[in-house]
């Protein structure tokens, strides 16, 4: 019995020499240091300025093209109001007039709206669109003649006449 006793303590003993390696150790190389922490703060930040410069740049780019799909969209909807009513909404009636039938004078008979799915929005900054029908003495002076209206977003700067206008007749 005694030997058998033995052979255990001894296969014991073997089993704890084997696992040694898998525990952790009790020195210094339990974590990281101060400074390893602080590198890897800073790279992440870096990464993640870069990542809001990006991001930023998109959001400008997808303002503009939304501002450009809505003029579209007015333009459409302005030309189906002309082929009910006969002529344009005035400068007074607006881009309204295509939501609802005017009000003001002169009220169109043919009106068989709405001629847009929804009111008329603001710009993606936040200002109205301005509608111009030919004619009309606040017509912007770069218009090409021949144009039946126009339609004017001021764009980010939210100033009409800046470098950032967006408007129907240009791409």
């Amino acid at each position: 019995m005694r030997k058998m006793i033995q052979k255990i303590k001894a296969y014991a003993g073997g089993l704890k020499k084997r696992n040694r390696g898998n525990r952790p150790n009790d020195g210094a190389d339990g974590g990281f240091t101060f400074v390893e922490t602080l590198a890897v703060l800073v790279v992440t930040a870096i990464l993640a300025s870069q990542v809001g410069v990006a991001v930023n740049r998109l959001v400008k780019k997808a303002r503009v093209v939304s501002a450009r799909n809505q003029i579209e969209a007015f333009k459409v909807a302005l030309n189906s109001y002309y082929v009910d009513c006969g002529v344009f909404p005035t400068d007074e009636q607006g881009l309204g007039a295509l939501w609802e039938k005017p009000l003001l004078a002169p009220v169109p008979a043919g009106w068989n709206g709405p001629y847009t799915d929804r009111t008329v929005p603001v710009d993606p900054w936040g200002t109205p669109y301005e509608y111009f029908r030919q004619g009309s003495a606040l017509m912007p002076v770069d218009v090409p003649d021949g144009l039946s209206f126009a339609i004017v977003c001021a764009g980010e700067d939210c100033v009409r006449g800046g470098e950032n206008d967006i408007v129907s007749w240009r791409d």
